[in-house]
């Protein structure tokens, strides 16, 4: 295999090295691999969270020979490979590149974009908005400029149901009926309405006009603007009227966070259905991820979508078959329905993958694990950066010196923390009620 790769193939940077902190940003990518206890980790970048059975075999290879052997989802609906060794990286930029996972090196990292993994299935958005996600993937692979925008900048294209859009995307687009789209900067409350034809190209727009604004490496995201998010949307709207785009400045009410895509069958308005499913703890071990992948492949329509909820939605299966393919994907381990105690529990690698956690947070929360109870989503830190948290409001445990610090969250605000010192059987009675 390393015999027939292209010498084109970059070897690629660790981040963790005194090298990758003086480039300044070091998210991770598959071309900038990351230091980890655990090994070496790469970050996928999955647009939309779409991927083929053939490109999700791929990753699956790539866990299984080269990494730990499970497939890890982020809360940007990407796939990070851990346990990798530190010099994998040309071998996985090759398997990845033949797969059309890497189309562009330049823009590896750059490629963060969630879309709402329904969109087109069951009826409820306002508008398809996958064209407008493969042609944003298009023009960012294309654009120079885009190439330097960092590896934590997001985009969040919304069908109009406002579940991605209350993700905290830095260009967020939402669909108003099948004509027109709204662009939001952050969560700036004033908007930009535009033909939804031009929705993309207003995207990207965007995202190089905070390229100028930005003064420095340092500003990742809209939100470090020194200036703040409303002079952007100024420049913003001068920029595209300069490109000959029909806009108007209008005043959206930014979206609630609803959660995830309910668990189970999903049906809508198409003679086929999907199934959106749960993973425990975002992880799926490679035959796991294989069952999937055969499922998609001989029973749907051959696609999987990634969600920023850490699930999987397998459109196009024959409605008559869907329960009892629920019924085998729920006996392989997968989370099937809100029944599950597993429903809305997340977690961080914590120990031993992560030097800086202070718990190996994922043992814990398994046993802690009690009957489904409370609509909140509940995570686990092992340290106080909370690596991955969810969005929105949620119950936020995280580990410290003196035990688990669990207090509920509501967007900005966080309610005071009670530390809860004991057994995992107080620390479950702990989230429960909280949850509850």
């Amino acid at each position: 295999m390393l015999a027939a790769m292209p010498p084109s193939v970059p070897s690629p940077a660790l981040s963790g090295d005194e090298s990758a902190r003086g480039r300044g940003d070091a998210c991770p990518g598959t071309l900038r691999l990351h230091r980890a206890d655990d090994g070496a980790l790469a970050r996928v970048r999955i647009p939309g969270g779409v991927l083929s059975a053939g490109q999700a075999d791929v990753l699956r290879d790539a866990s299984e020979r080269l990494g730990d052997g499970e497939l890890h989802l982020t809360s940007r609906g990407n796939v990070q490979l851990r346990g990798l060794p530190a010099d994998c990286g040309g071998e996985l930029a090759y398997l990845l590149g033949e797969s059309g996972l890497l189309p562009s090196e330049r823009h590896e990292r750059v490629r963060n974009v969630v879309a709402s993994p329904l969109a087109g299935l069951d009826g409820r958005g306002e508008a398809d908005i996958r064209p407008w996600l493969s042609a944003l993937d298009e023009l960012l692979c294309a654009g120079d400029r885009a190439a330097a925008l960092s590896g934590r900048f997001l985009f969040a294209l919304d069908d109009g149901r406002g579940d991605v859009g209350a993700l905290g995307g830095d260009v967020t687009l939402t669909a108003r009926g099948e004509d027109e789209a709204l662009l939001r900067i952050g969560p700036a409350h004033d908007a930009v309405l535009l033909a939804a034809a031009q929705a993309p190209r207003a995207a990207l727009i965007a995202a190089e006009t905070f390229l100028e604004q930005a003064p420095d490496a340092s500003a990742w995201r809209v939100t470090d603007l020194p200036s703040g998010v409303g002079p952007l949307l100024d420049s913003v709207l001068h920029r595209l009227r300069q490109a000959g785009l029909q806009v108007t400045r209008t005043t959206a009410p930014l979206p609630r966070d609803p959660g995830g895509p309910a668990l189970g069958v999903v049906s809508g308005p198409h003679p086929t259905a999907a199934l959106s499913l749960g993973l425990p703890l975002g992880s799926v071990s490679a035959p796991q991820w294989q069952t999937l992948t055969d499922t998609a492949r001989h029973h749907g329509g051959g696609e999987l979508r990634l969600t920023p909820w850490r699930g999987v939605v397998l459109p196009g299966v024959e409605r008559t078959a869907a329960a009892q393919l629920l019924e085998e994907l729920g006996a392989a381990g997968l989370i099937t329905g809100s029944d599950s105690p597993w429903t809305g529990v997340g977690a961080c690698i914590g120990r031993p993958g992560c030097a800086k956690a202070l718990d190996d947070v994922r043992a814990t929360a398994k046993a802690a694990l009690g009957r489904p109870v409370g609509a909140l989503p509940v995570y686990w830190s092992g340290c106080e950066r909370r690596c991955g948290h969810p969005h929105g409001e949620w119950i936020d445990v995280v580990a410290t010196p003196d035990g688990h610090q669990i207090s509920r969250v509501r967007g900005e605000k966080r309610d005071t923390p009670a530390t809860v010192p004991g057994s995992p059987g107080a620390l479950a009675g702990a989230v429960a009620a909280a949850r509850g």
